[in-house]
């Protein structure tokens, strides 16, 4: 059953059951601490975060993506005491795992440990 919203040109939601299981749903997301012992605040479908070195993260899925062809998106913040941007990039994908570096731009794109980061993966 779906329901929609404002009438007969109003916004469609699907049952639960799509929500959960179709393309438009959020298949993992995290928000974790990068910072010395990583940790995880909070998250769905992330079984851990591994900690490869400085800003060099692996995201595991609790349950495996049906493949690597998934959409993923990271955020880092700016850093207004040294005037620096924080950024992401995702570098390796499958169907286990998303690894994700973690820069910074002042002085150069330099890798550094994030105190707060949010991974999200669509599919």
């Amino acid at each position: 059953m779906s329901t929609t919203i404002s009438g007969s040109n109003g916004i469609v939601f699907p049952d639960s059951t799509s929500m959960q299981t179709g393309q438009q749903a959020v298949k993992a997301w995290v928000n974790f601490n990068g910072e010395g012992t990583v940790s995880i605040r909070a998250g769905y479908n992330v079984s851990s975060i591994s900690d490869f070195g400085t800003g060099d993260y692996g995201v595991n899925f609790t349950t495996a993506m049906v493949d690597a062809n998934y959409a993923a998106g990271s955020l880092c913040g700016y850093d207004n005491a040294s005037n620096s941007l924080r950024y992401a990039t995702a570098y390796s994908w499958s169907q286990t795992a998303l690894r994700i570096n973690i820069f910074y731009t002042s002085g150069g794109d330099t890798k550094f440990d994030a105190g707060y980061v949010t991974v999200s993966i669509f599919r």
